[in-house]
């Protein structure tokens, strides 16, 4: 899904940059933040369609940039600096008494800055400033660019590769989950090596119970191939052990960020597929086979947790058996 791929680097560069100004800050390390507040300052002019420009851009200030868009008549401070007495220094300076009809925002580029936003500033120009709408954090961005449409995410993706790096720049991890889907492409999957009688949870009842409609037939086909996820399972425990139990709650911690954003089941059970594509084709240790194979190989291993009751509600009567 390319929305998810688009928002989990956006978010996950994001962060990282949150981290590093937050532990340089405490090492006074500071030669990051200027730098930050330029590609945050150009990152909200893609985001709000905004043009904001240096205000100042003749005096350099590692501690703060000072931006202003005369059509929208905006000023912004961007900081790594979130305190109160930041924002009212802010809120006090020549160019905000300079254009008293423009409005003040504060963007908070390394903490979460919700506790500002109950605050009563001292405003000495009477600048148009609203605590709860005006000061932005990184968290607001990303809930912003989460919910936007994805033809509009695409831009920030670019923005943020080009300015923070590709993610196959990133250390890959080897994954016990690519393990599985290496070992399980390598299978035979003709219908030859199918077990139709392989139903011990009531598959039918559970699909009902969660009310997966248009994912029924994927998962009904893919359960005639459990077994052969359970033998993998098997031989995993004798190479190492719990590596199957490392898998299945994996697994379920996929599923439970899948359903974030959304309440529909079949959109959270394609979600939870897809992440363990992702997964895979991150790792260090997977093997390259087609995007097919892969996404076949995905869903049998998630229908093999749903059989297990890793993913999705039990119906009533099934909980006790699930549990024992």
């Amino acid at each position: 899904m390319e929305r998810s791929k688009y928002f989990d680097l956006i978010e996950e560069k994001i962060n990282l940059l949150a981290t590093r100004i937050n532990s340089r800050g405490r090492l006074n390390v500071l030669n990051l933040n200027l730098h930050c507040e330029i590609f945050y300052a150009q990152l909200v002019n893609i985001l709000y369609n905004w043009n904001l420009s240096n205000a100042n851009h003749q005096h350099q200030n590692i501690e703060a940039i000072d931006l202003i868009d005369y059509d929208q008549k905006i000023i912004v401070q961007v900081s790594a600096t979130s305190t109160r007495e930041k924002i009212e220094s802010s809120l006090s300076k020549p160019l905000i008494s300079k254009n008293p009809n423009f409005t003040f925002k504060f963007i908070s580029i390394a903490n979460d800055a919700d506790n500002l936003k109950k605050i009563t500033y001292k405003n000495p120009n009477n600048c148009r400033f609203n605590p709860k709408e005006d000061i932005i954090d990184k968290n607001k961005i990303l809930s912003t660019i989460f919910n936007m449409k994805i033809e509009k995410q695409k831009p920030i993706y670019d923005f943020i590769l080009k300015e923070l790096g590709s993610p196959d720049n990133a250390l890959k991890l080897e994954s016990s989950i690519t393990d599985l889907i290496n070992v399980l492409s390598a299978e035979d999957f003709s219908e030859s090596n199918l077990i139709t009688n392989y139903d011990p949870f009531e598959i039918e009842e559970k699909i009902d119970f969660n009310s997966l409609n248009s994912t029924k037939e994927i998962i009904q086909d893919c359960s005639l191939y459990a077994h052969k996820v359970e033998k993998k399972y098997e031989i995993f425990d004798k190479e190492g052990v719990n590596k199957s139990i490392s898998v299945l709650r994996a697994i379920h911690t996929i599923y439970v960020k899948a359903q974030n954003g959304t309440n529909d089941p079949d959109t959270i059970f394609l979600n939870t597929v897809d992440e363990i594509v992702n997964v895979a084709k991150n790792s260090s240790n997977f093997a390259q086979m087609s995007i097919e194979l892969l996404q076949m190989t995905a869903e049998i291993i998630a229908v093999d947790a749903f059989m297990r009751c890793k993913i999705f509600k039990n119906p009533p009567k099934r909980e006790k058996y699930a549990s024992s």
